[in-house]
């Protein structure tokens, strides 16, 4: 199950993590977003302790959205060391997401 990421969890969460994260930003409301979420519930599974995999609301939660320039969702960021180091927006295969984390495994 995909980590619920909230902004006072996301420093902790995504940017003190000392392996790589994959955030999806999304809403409720987002269809593309309904296709993508199921996408990003396997891959949690499929990198459970190796990435962490986590979801932020940007209804709810939209202090590190416009942080990181989330205008279009969904979008899809990857940190590595608290940096942003990948960004897909909108809906993309499942190996995108895969090989994203993939390439900052150690």
């Amino acid at each position: 199950m995909a980590l619920e990421i909230t902004d006072a969890s996301f420093e902790e969460a995504v940017l003190n993590s000392d392996k790589p994260v994959l955030v999806d930003f999304w809403a409720a409301w987002c269809g593309p977003c309904r296709m993508v979420g199921p996408v990003i519930e396997e891959i949690s599974g499929e990198y459970e302790g190796k990435a962490v995999v986590g979801k932020v609301d940007v209804d709810a939660n939209q202090e590190f959205a416009a942080k990181y320039g989330v205008r279009n969702i969904p979008t899809v960021l990857m940190f590595k060391n608290g940096e942003v180091v990948g960004r897909q927006v909108g809906v993309a295969p499942k190996k995108v997401y895969t090989d994203a984390i993939d390439g900052l495994l150690d």
